[in-house]
Protein backbone atom coordinates (compact mmCIF):
# COMPACT_ATOMS: atom_id res chain seq x y z
CA UNK A 1 0.00 0.00 0.00
CA UNK A 2 1.78 3.34 -1.40
CA UNK A 3 1.73 6.32 0.75
CA UNK A 4 0.37 8.14 -2.00
CA UNK A 5 -3.03 6.10 -1.46
CA UNK A 6 -3.37 6.87 1.86
CA UNK A 7 -2.52 10.70 0.82
CA UNK A 8 -4.80 11.07 -1.42
CA UNK A 9 -7.49 9.17 0.56
CA UNK A 10 -7.01 11.47 3.45
CA UNK A 11 -7.43 14.53 1.14
CA UNK A 12 -10.55 12.86 -0.43
CA UNK A 13 -12.31 12.08 2.83
CA UNK A 14 -11.62 15.00 4.95
CA UNK A 15 -12.82 17.84 2.37
CA UNK A 16 -16.57 18.36 3.43
CA UNK A 17 -19.49 16.82 1.63
CA UNK A 18 -22.75 15.19 2.59
CA UNK A 19 -21.27 12.53 5.29
CA UNK A 20 -19.17 15.27 6.71
CA UNK A 21 -22.61 17.82 7.24
CA UNK A 22 -24.69 14.68 8.53
CA UNK A 23 -21.74 13.79 10.96
CA UNK A 24 -21.99 17.45 12.37
CA UNK A 25 -25.67 18.10 12.53
CA UNK A 26 -25.63 14.64 14.52
CA UNK A 27 -23.13 16.07 16.83
CA UNK A 28 -24.82 19.35 17.37
CA UNK A 29 -28.72 18.21 17.65
CA UNK A 30 -27.75 14.97 19.56
CA UNK A 31 -24.14 15.06 21.15
CA UNK A 32 -21.04 12.93 20.65
CA UNK A 33 -22.98 9.64 20.67
CA UNK A 34 -24.99 10.07 17.85
CA UNK A 35 -22.29 11.59 15.83
CA UNK A 36 -20.24 8.57 16.24
CA UNK A 37 -23.16 6.47 15.55
CA UNK A 38 -23.80 8.77 12.27
CA UNK A 39 -19.78 8.71 11.39
CA UNK A 40 -20.25 4.71 11.33
CA UNK A 41 -23.55 5.16 9.34
CA UNK A 42 -21.62 7.16 6.73
CA UNK A 43 -18.43 4.54 6.66
CA UNK A 44 -21.05 1.76 5.97
CA UNK A 45 -22.67 3.79 3.20
CA UNK A 46 -19.83 2.76 1.36
CA UNK A 47 -19.86 -0.99 1.15
CA UNK A 48 -22.42 -1.18 -1.56
CA UNK A 49 -19.85 1.23 -3.51
CA UNK A 50 -17.07 -1.34 -3.22
CA UNK A 51 -19.48 -4.29 -4.03
CA UNK A 52 -20.43 -2.95 -7.18
CA UNK A 53 -16.89 -2.02 -7.83
CA UNK A 54 -15.49 -5.23 -7.04
CA UNK A 55 -18.22 -6.87 -9.37
CA UNK A 56 -18.34 -4.69 -12.21
CA UNK A 57 -21.63 -3.29 -11.37
CA UNK A 58 -20.34 0.11 -11.28
CA UNK A 59 -18.30 0.21 -14.45
CA UNK A 60 -22.12 -1.06 -16.00
CA UNK A 61 -23.81 1.84 -14.36
CA UNK A 62 -21.04 4.20 -15.62
CA UNK A 63 -21.81 2.81 -18.99
CA UNK A 64 -25.41 3.12 -18.94
CA UNK A 65 -26.60 6.67 -18.84
CA UNK A 66 -30.09 5.55 -17.88
CA UNK A 67 -28.99 3.79 -14.92
CA UNK A 68 -26.49 6.87 -14.31
CA UNK A 69 -29.21 9.46 -14.36
CA UNK A 70 -31.52 7.56 -12.28
CA UNK A 71 -29.01 6.95 -8.90
CA UNK A 72 -27.67 10.31 -9.71
CA UNK A 73 -31.06 11.86 -9.58
CA UNK A 74 -32.33 9.95 -6.39
CA UNK A 75 -29.01 11.33 -4.88
CA UNK A 76 -30.02 14.92 -5.50
CA UNK A 77 -33.78 14.45 -4.40
CA UNK A 78 -32.47 12.74 -1.35
CA UNK A 79 -30.31 16.19 -0.88
CA UNK A 80 -33.08 18.63 -1.22
CA UNK A 81 -35.03 16.05 1.19
CA UNK A 82 -32.00 16.27 3.58
CA UNK A 83 -32.08 20.08 3.59
CA UNK A 84 -35.88 20.48 3.97
CA UNK A 85 -35.50 18.36 7.17
CA UNK A 86 -32.42 20.43 8.30
CA UNK A 87 -33.94 24.06 7.56
CA UNK A 88 -37.40 22.94 9.51
CA UNK A 89 -37.18 24.09 13.28
CA UNK A 90 -38.06 20.61 14.30
CA UNK A 91 -36.49 19.04 11.85
CA UNK A 92 -32.46 16.57 11.93
CA UNK A 93 -31.30 19.69 13.87
CA UNK A 94 -34.07 20.28 16.20
CA UNK A 95 -33.11 19.71 19.85
CA UNK A 96 -35.86 18.74 22.56
CA UNK A 97 -35.34 17.35 25.50
CA UNK A 98 -39.02 16.63 26.01
CA UNK A 99 -38.88 13.72 22.92
CA UNK A 100 -37.03 10.90 22.82
CA UNK A 101 -34.01 10.92 20.82
CA UNK A 102 -33.19 9.40 17.86
CA UNK A 103 -32.25 5.42 17.78
CA UNK A 104 -29.07 4.45 17.03
CA UNK A 105 -30.90 2.33 14.01
CA UNK A 106 -32.53 5.87 12.45
CA UNK A 107 -29.37 7.66 12.53
CA UNK A 108 -27.43 4.22 10.60
CA UNK A 109 -29.95 4.20 7.67
CA UNK A 110 -30.32 8.03 7.54
CA UNK A 111 -26.14 8.35 6.94
CA UNK A 112 -26.12 4.93 5.08
CA UNK A 113 -28.65 6.54 2.79
CA UNK A 114 -26.38 9.61 2.09
CA UNK A 115 -23.58 7.76 0.56
CA UNK A 116 -25.71 4.78 -0.61
CA UNK A 117 -27.23 7.85 -3.10
CA UNK A 118 -23.94 9.68 -3.61
CA UNK A 119 -22.34 8.55 -6.82
CA UNK A 120 -19.31 10.45 -6.35
CA UNK A 121 -18.32 7.33 -4.32
CA UNK A 122 -18.79 4.99 -7.21
CA UNK A 123 -16.66 7.19 -9.35
CA UNK A 124 -14.07 7.31 -6.58
CA UNK A 125 -13.75 3.30 -6.95
CA UNK A 126 -14.51 3.15 -10.29
CA UNK A 127 -12.10 5.88 -11.44
CA UNK A 128 -9.42 6.39 -8.38
CA UNK A 129 -9.38 3.11 -7.01
CA UNK A 130 -8.00 1.26 -9.68
CA UNK A 131 -4.97 3.25 -10.35
CA UNK A 132 -3.27 1.60 -7.19
CA UNK A 133 -4.38 -2.13 -8.22
CA UNK A 134 -2.14 -3.74 -11.01
CA UNK A 135 -4.84 -5.02 -13.74
CA UNK A 136 -2.50 -8.17 -14.19
CA UNK A 137 -1.32 -8.90 -10.78
CA UNK A 138 -2.99 -11.85 -8.77
CA UNK A 139 -5.20 -11.44 -5.89
CA UNK A 140 -6.54 -7.96 -7.93
CA UNK A 141 -10.01 -8.44 -5.81
CA UNK A 142 -8.95 -8.90 -3.01
CA UNK A 143 -6.08 -5.91 -3.11
CA UNK A 144 -9.37 -3.58 -3.77
CA UNK A 145 -11.18 -5.13 -0.83
CA UNK A 146 -7.76 -4.20 1.30
CA UNK A 147 -7.19 -0.97 -0.18
CA UNK A 148 -11.07 -0.28 0.43
CA UNK A 149 -11.19 -0.78 3.84
CA UNK A 150 -8.32 1.15 4.72
CA UNK A 151 -10.51 3.70 3.06
CA UNK A 152 -13.33 2.71 5.17
CA UNK A 153 -11.31 2.82 7.97
CA UNK A 154 -10.08 6.69 6.91
CA UNK A 155 -13.29 7.61 6.48
CA UNK A 156 -14.47 6.69 10.16
CA UNK A 157 -11.49 8.32 11.77
CA UNK A 158 -11.53 11.93 9.97
CA UNK A 159 -15.60 11.35 10.66
CA UNK A 160 -15.35 10.78 14.47
CA UNK A 161 -12.25 13.36 14.57
CA UNK A 162 -15.54 16.11 13.25
CA UNK A 163 -18.07 14.47 15.10
CA UNK A 164 -15.69 15.35 18.81
CA UNK A 165 -14.72 18.57 17.85
CA UNK A 166 -18.46 19.83 16.90
CA UNK A 167 -19.59 17.78 20.14
CA UNK A 168 -16.88 19.74 22.37
CA UNK A 169 -18.89 23.24 21.93
CA UNK A 170 -22.65 21.69 21.12
CA UNK A 171 -23.14 23.42 24.89
CA UNK A 172 -21.92 26.56 24.32
CA UNK A 173 -23.63 26.57 20.37
CA UNK A 174 -26.75 25.67 21.70
CA UNK A 175 -27.08 28.44 24.54
CA UNK A 176 -27.50 30.60 21.73
CA UNK A 177 -30.41 30.47 19.45
CA UNK A 178 -29.24 32.61 16.92
CA UNK A 179 -26.12 30.60 16.33
CA UNK A 180 -28.16 27.17 15.96
CA UNK A 181 -30.76 29.12 13.41
CA UNK A 182 -27.52 30.05 11.57
CA UNK A 183 -26.18 26.70 11.43
CA UNK A 184 -29.33 25.09 10.27
CA UNK A 185 -30.00 27.49 7.81
CA UNK A 186 -26.32 27.23 6.55
CA UNK A 187 -26.33 23.48 6.55
CA UNK A 188 -29.85 23.36 4.72
CA UNK A 189 -28.13 25.75 2.10
CA UNK A 190 -24.96 23.31 1.85
CA UNK A 191 -27.35 20.33 0.61
CA UNK A 192 -29.19 22.32 -1.36
CA UNK A 193 -25.58 23.77 -3.01
CA UNK A 194 -24.45 19.82 -2.66
CA UNK A 195 -27.76 18.61 -4.74
CA UNK A 196 -26.99 21.28 -7.69
CA UNK A 197 -23.77 20.36 -7.86
CA UNK A 198 -24.91 17.21 -8.37
CA UNK A 199 -27.60 17.35 -10.87
CA UNK A 200 -25.21 19.86 -13.08
CA UNK A 201 -22.29 17.89 -12.84
CA UNK A 202 -21.14 16.02 -16.44
CA UNK A 203 -20.59 12.11 -16.01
Amino acid sequence: MSWQFLLTSLIVVATPGTGVIVTLAAALAHGRRASVVAALGCTLGIVPHMLAAMTGLAALLHASALAYEAIRYAGVAYLLYMAVMIAREDGALAVDTATAPRSDRQTIVSAIMVNLLNPKLSIFFLAFMPQFIAADAEGAVLHMAELSLVFMAITFAVFVLYSLCAASVRDRILSRPAVMTGLRRGFAAAFVGLGIKLATADR
